[in-house]
């Protein structure tokens, strides 16, 4: 087979001989694999749903014994009938027929009205016993609910075998009852007892194949015919065979667009056509169809271009390396495998688990202890996973992380931004391309003191809009770091300065926003000493050119995730924590204040904190709730709850709608995750062992001589059911019961739908 293009999704290999499929073989039998649809994290690519276990499931043990038993029983009933050791059993015929009927000689009606009335007899031991021995569970478990061939093999065996016994071997009155009704010169031959044994035979057959008929239909035995005829017909005539679909585009034939539509499909055959290719196409005619004057520029685009259409502004159509399986058609990524334990429910056990956007968009908290692989079996799939959906023009993905994180090469994005070091060719903007002094000196005085509870947010964005607003009127810009520094000092020379060059007629207001400012520095609480100590991490020779706000560098600002961007900022974590951390909080608080005020929101924004740590504040967690309207989300990554300030935690878990609690937690940590997920009613069996007394005498020696054997006393047991409220996981069972390499993950929808708290083997 040809090679395929990179990053053509993977599909199962072709069955031993097979004929040659075309090049684009693999992306059509990934495009055309079925996607049903599925509870939140589960993945859909070829998901085959288990059929829902009743909670009263009885178990394969205890239904076969119950068949059997009813089937001895009911042998044995009918055995007692038939040898005459039921008393009276013929009083309730004898009523209805006529009494001379029963003499010596009676006639054939008697014999008649006997065969029926012994099949009505039978019929109810075999209802009553079936009943009792829940023999339609059986059928149903072991015949009807196997797959082709095994059910209708199953089906023919059981079959066989009662109209062996029914029919063959006479074991019940029903072949008697057939000879009975049918009249005598139908099958019996004067002088010729040949011939009626050839007619008794014949009858047989007719029979067997009315107590075959039920067994047919359960076996679906007209459907293994058709199936196995149509392969047969195909083979021998191959021109009258039924071609294969060879497009995949039924909107665009919808649309009168069959000649675009072929063009695609041809490169889908040809192999030129990936996931990626396919997805971004579909976006494109989304907006097509949302805005017909494009009409003419996307058909121009795919004949040209063919499967190159609407190539994303960097040009790539697949990531350099593929980590994770990923299916961009429903935008999920797999994680892993829900583990097949008991407290899974039946429907995902062993299922795949994954993670989508329409489940990223109420945000997801990870924690985990270094090794625990959060970072190799979530971070980074997710990472490729809105990566490739950027490439498709469906996302906007902003990674921060430490520098030399392994969260893909440098060619995976379309922005790379290394504060502190020179050679970036890229700067962050310090104030998020707000424009608005307040604005921005409320964001920056959460990024600065959010996470300290002695310092108040209103009071210190007071202060920094005192300097903000009249800095800008004067300069048309905000401050840099180190001018902004120097003013939060309370410089009286830099007040000053800004002072006079402020025009009194004109900007009185600012004149006292100034004059305030000067009268409480230096006074008790003021919160611009503080303030400037914070900023002082910035205002490092290694960060000198960086936060330049001067227009002579190219920074960055988070207003831009109306665009399709692929942005990777590496943290200087090594050389400068604390700046690594005020930046990872100052990009936390742009990302939620610019994805609330965008106006295009048909783009998913992604934001993933590789490393939370000290990055959390009351206004983040205020503002994670709003995401879910704005089509955004956040990955937030933390070693330990204990890098949250303590009286933020609850309020962080509260606001995400996913946690993932990987192993090596503590046990106060899962505390907080059990809080959080909550009780469920669970039905409990407790057994009581109670001390049998005796009080006959052979009694009592035979309780002795079996304590003497065993060295135990004789006990009863009492068994209780009860159903009891508790909780899903338990703080010790998060902290002590989760496997290395797995996770406890329970999910959330922006639609609402909830997934339990489950066990998920990420490296499955």
């Amino acid at each position: 087979m040809p090679p395929m293009p990179p990053g053509a999704p993977p599909a199962p290999l072709a069955p031993p001989g097979a004929p040659p499929k075309p090049d684009g073989s693999l992306f059509l039998t990934w495009l055309r694999t079925p996607r049903p649809d599925a509870p939140p994290g589960i993945w859909r690519l070829g998901h085959r749903p288990r059929p829902q276990e009743t909670v009263g499931r009885v178990s394969d043990r205890a239904l076969l014994t119950g068949a059997v038993a009813a089937l001895i029983a009911a042998l044995l009933v009918w055995s007692l009938w038939v040898n005459n050791l039921v008393p009276h059993k013929r009083i309730p015929l004898e009523l209805v027929t006529p009494s001379d009927w029963w003499g010596f000689n009676p006639p054939r009606a008697a014999l008649t009205a006997s065969a029926v009335y012994d099949s009505v007899f039978a019929t109810l031991v075999l209802y009553y016993f079936a009943r009792v021995g829940n023999w339609k569970e059986v059928v149903r478990r072991y015949v009807t609910d196997r797959p082709g061939p095994s059910r209708a093999l199953r089906a023919a065996v059981l079959g066989a075998l009662v109209a062996w016994l029914v029919v063959w071997h006479g074991l019940l009155s029903y072949y008697k009852l057939a000879v009975s009704v049918i009249p005598a010169d139908w099958f019996v031959v004067p002088g010729d007892p040949v011939g009626t044994v050839h007619r008794l035979q014949i009858l047989k057959i007719v029979l067997t194949v009315l107590a075959l008929g039920p067994f047919a239909l359960a076996g679906d035995w007209l459907g293994l015919l058709r199936g196995l005829q149509r392969p047969r017909a195909v083979a021998e005539h191959p021109e009258t065979a039924v071609p294969e679909p060879v497009t995949d585009w039924p909107d665009l034939h919808a649309y009168g667009q069959s000649a675009t539509a072929e063009r695609l499909a041809e490169e889908a055959r040809a192999g030129r056509m990936n996931d990626v290719d396919c997805v971004r196409i579909r976006r494109a005619w989304s907006s097509v169809v949302a805005d017909p004057a494009r009409l003419g520029a996307f058909t121009s685009a795919v004949r040209d271009d063919g499967a190159r259409a609407c190539l994303h502004p960097s040009g790539q159509r697949d990531l350099p390396i593929r980590m994770a399986p990923h299916d961009l058609l429903t935008a999920q990524v797999r994680i892993g495998r829900y583990a097949d334990v008991e407290r899974t429910p039946p429907a995902r056990r062993a299922a795949g688990a994954a993670l989508d956007s329409g489940t990223l968009g109420t945000s997801l908290l990870v924690i985990g202890p270094s090794g625990s692989g959060k970072t190799e079996h979530l971070v980074r799939p997710i990472c490729e996973s809105v990566a490739l959906q950027a490439l498709a023009g469906q996302a906007a993905l902003i990674v921060v992380c430490a520098a030399g994180t392994p969260l893909g090469a440098d060619q995976a994005y379309d922005i790379v931004i290394r504060p502190g070091d020179r050679t970036s060719a890229y700067d962050i903007d310090l104030y998020g391309g707000s424009d608005d002094p307040d604005e921005a000196a409320m964001l920056l005085a959460d990024v600065l003191a959010g996470d300290w509870a002695e310092v108040e947010l209103r009071r210190a964005g007071t202060v920094l809009a005192q300097l903000l607003g009249p800095f800008r009127a004067v300069h048309g810009r905000f401050p840099s770091v180190p001018e902004l520094r120097e003013l939060l000092d309370g410089e009286p020379s830099a007040l000053n300065r800004l002072k006079a060059m402020l025009d009194e007629r004109d900007h009185s207001p600012l004149h006292r926003e100034l004059d305030a400012r000067a009268r409480q520095t230096g006074t008790h609480g003021d919160p611009g000493i503080l303030l400037a100590d914070r900023l002082a991490c910035l205002d490092r020779p290694a960060f000198s050119g960086f936060f330049d706000t001067s227009g002579d560098t190219r920074p960055f600002t988070l207003r831009s995730l109306d665009h399709p961007l692929r942005v990777r900022v590496d943290l200087p974590e090594r050389a400068h924590p604390e700046a690594a951390q005020l930046l990872a909080r100052l990009l936390l608080a742009q990302f939620t204040a610019s994805t609330a005020v965008r106006r295009d929101r048909s783009l998913f924004a992604c934001l993933v904190l590789a490393d939370a740590t000290h990055a959390i504040t009351a206004g983040s967690v205020r503002a994670l709730r709003g995401l879910r309207e704005s089509n955004a989300g956040v990955l937030l990554s933390l070693r330990a709850l204990g890098d949250v300030p303590e009286h933020l935690r609850q309020p962080l878990i509260a606001a995400v709608g996913c946690h993932a609690a990987c192993s090596g937690i503590t046990t106060w940590e899962g505390a907080l995750f059990a809080q959080a997920w909550g009780t469920e009613w669970v039905e409990t069996t407790e057994v009581a062992k109670h001390t049998v007394f005796a009080d006959q005498p052979l009694t009592r020696l035979i309780h002795a001589v079996r304590k003497l054997g065993t060295g135990k006393p004789v006990t009863t047991d009492a068994v209780t059911v009860r159903q009891v409220e508790r909780e899903r996981w338990s703080a010790s069972e998060l902290a002590h019961g989760v496997p290395p390499g797995h996770a406890v993950l329970s999910l959330t929808t922006v639609q609402g739908e909830h997934a339990p708290p489950l066990l998920v083997d990420l490296r499955g």
